[in-house]
């Protein structure tokens, strides 16, 4: 919808004002009166002859909307400069010429909504209703008008009285005029129970949004771009810029940012001692803004995405875009019901000729009817005929069950020598399998074996590490002997603690011998079923043989070595640590006993794990 569409809109409720007796004519004078008071508000240049010299050869009488058109869009639509006027402006002057004949609620019902919010809803009526005269809003246009400002007044729409109201008048379905539009909203229905205060803040929020191209509003910190201080402005945006002013009322501009598609919207981290910041980059400069809280942060940033790509996509209104998408919804809904209203009648049309099949079916089954006395008849023909052949095969059949009796007995013969050979079958498939589990056990006590020589060979390795961790110790406490010979009365207190110590460790390692015996006898247990296994693989290798190639008279049966070696598991060897030993004086014997106790908790260590390895990682079942 261009800005000519939109001014007509208005214009025409003008004119109409004008005919007082509904006519359709308007006499010359009122026109010269309207024309001149719209080009005072569309700021052009106004020619009192033109509309004279216009309709130089018409008599004297009133003019109607077609006559007035012409001279309408030469004279006056076509200089307009869009941005040279206040589109505000025009809508009140032709709202006040209308108002004053059509629009005259009960001014002493409670909820009657002031003049502004009247003029407002009017106008929010214009640019929602169809492209269409006279001017009429389709229910589902009132219905997201009304859903906006509920939304704004945060309540609920009720949708139930909505539909009764559209359901009292058949004619409504097609669309409202902006008359019976304010006279539902003066009625109260949809604002029952709320403050007019309220309304009218609801009001202006949604013509801002729709009708001003507001596609936000509120209070934001901004960083100043020379002292680089944080000041709160009241932030409008519209699709091609963000302007924001020293207060809501908007009347201190303070700065006006264009937005194309150069522009982009980041968000920030926190710092400045503000939060919730984002900054807007253009071509020349960065701006940097601070929200209440995150969700306006959001909010803020998705609308001006949003404002940017309709810049980019050459949209001057975000509700023009969704109003079109609307009625293309609206218009495809109704292609949709004439689809399926044709459907329907191609379907009645398929009833009827179903009908008609059903009565030429009738004729048919008549005819039919008949048809079945003359094949009873031939039947009746059949039937002597069949029965005659039947007699005839009755005797051949006879002949053919001796013939199968004869069959019968060669076949019991051939499945007694079937069944012996599957019997056969079945012991060699049995001591097969037995045979694989003796194998799998083998298997299983070999893998058991390679995973202890593992284990063991770990252990090994860990004893030498400890073995070299010990040299390192008996050389750290070597050093640690020479200092304490200069503090000895400290010392003998610490010996002491480290004796306790020692004396724990001694029991600990008595404890991992102990576990260590308990695993050698594991091992020789786990010997002794890999014994045991070969000679069940012996065994049935034996047998497997035996059953494979029967022994025939006079034949020796041949003897049978296991294929399969035992094996021994060696055993595990105590590690041994040998100690130096001094003898110079008493003191110096003192501190080789210490130094032996420190090596003997360190072996206690080193057994400790060794025996916890053993039982955790060579468990033998």
């Amino acid at each position: 919808m261009d800005l000519r569409s939109e001014l007509l809109k208005s214009i025409w409720y003008g004119f109409t004002a004008l005919d007082l007796e509904k006519s359709g004519k308007v006499s010359k004078s009122q026109l010269k009166v309207l024309s001149h008071n719209l080009c005072t508000v569309l700021s052009i240049p106004h020619d009192p002859v033109a509309l004279e010299e216009h309709f130089r050869d018409d008599d004297d009488g009133p003019v109607s909307s077609q006559g007035y058109m012409p001279y309408l869009n030469k004279y006056i639509l076509d200089k307009v400069v869009e941005g040279s006027f206040n589109k505000e402006n025009v809508d009140e002057l032709c709202w006040t010429l209308t108002a004053k004949k059509n629009y005259q609620p009960d001014r002493n019902s409670t909820s009657v909504l002031p003049d502004r919010d009247a003029f407002r809803l009017w106008c929010l009526f214009n640019f929602l209703s169809e492209d269409k005269y006279p001017l009429v809003m389709v229910p589902d246009e009132v219905e997201y008008l009304l859903k906006k400002i509920c939304m704004a007044m945060s309540i609920e729409f009720n949708c139930v009285e909505f539909e009764d109201f559209f359901s009292q008048d058949s004619a409504q379905q097609s669309g409202i005029t902006v008359w019976v539009f304010l006279e539902m909203m003066n009625s109260g229905k949809i604002t029952r129970g709320i403050d007019k205060s309220i309304i009218s803040m609801a009001v202006e929020e949604v013509y801002r949004e729709i009708v001003g191209d507001v596609l936000k509003e509120g209070y934001l910190w901004k960083k100043g771009q020379l002292r680089r201080n944080w000041k709160e402005r009241w932030f409008t945006l519209r699709p091609s810029n963000l302007s924001y002013f020293t207060g809501e009322d908007r009347k201190d501009c303070q700065g006006n940012i264009l937005l194309d598609g150069n522009c982009c919207v980041e968000v920030l981290p926190d710092r400045d001692g503000k939060r919730c910041m984002f900054c807007l980059k253009t071509l020349s400069k960065t701006y940097e803004m601070s929200a209440s809280d995150t969700k306006q942060r959001q909010e803020w940033t998705t609308a001006i995405q949003t404002a940017i790509r309709l810049h980019v996509e050459g949209k001057t209104s975000l509700h023009k875009d969704l109003k079109l998408k609307r009625r293309e919804q609206r218009e495809q809904r109704e292609k949709r019901r004439q689809a399926k209203e044709e459907e329907l009648q191609r379907l009645r049309a398929l009833q009827e000729e179903r009908e008609r099949k059903l009565a030429e079916l009738e004729l048919l089954k008549e005819a039919q009817k008949q048809a079945q006395v003359l094949l009873e008849q031939d039947e009746q023909r059949r039937r002597e005929q069949h029965e005659q052949l039947q007699r005839a095969l009755e005797v051949q059949l006879r002949e053919a069950e001796e013939a199968r009796v004869s069959m019968q007995a060669e076949m019991a013969l051939k499945e007694e020598e079937a069944e012996k050979q599957r019997k056969r079958i079945q012991e060699l498939e049995e001591m097969q399998k037995r045979l694989e589990e003796a194998l799998q056990q083998e298997i299983k006590a070999r893998l058991d074996e390679e995973a202890f020589r593992y284990a063991q060979a770990g252990l090994l390795a860990e004893e030498e590490e400890k073995m070299k961790a010990l040299m390192a110790l008996q050389e750290e406490q070597e050093e640690y002997i020479l200092k304490t010979e200069r503090e000895k009365q400290e010392l003998k207190q610490e010996m002491e603690n480290k004796s306790r110590a020692l004396d724990e460790a001694q029991r600990q390692l008595e404890e991992v011998r102990a576990n260590r015996h308990r695993v050698d006898q594991d091992v020789v247990a786990a010997q002794r079923k890999l014994r045991q296994a070969s000679t069940n693989v012996k065994h049935w290798n034996v047998q497997m043989n035996r059953l494979m190639r029967p022994i025939g008279p006079g034949e020796k049966r041949p003897s049978l070595g296991s294929s399969y070696q035992t094996f021994q598991i060696p055993t595990q060897k105590d590690p041994g640590l040998r100690l130096r030993k001094r003898s110079d004086s008493e003191d110096q014997q003192h501190n080789e006993e210490s130094k032996e106790n420190v090596d003997r908790r360190a072996g206690s260590d080193l057994e400790k794990r060794h025996s916890h390895a053993s039982n955790g990682d060579m468990d033998i079942p």
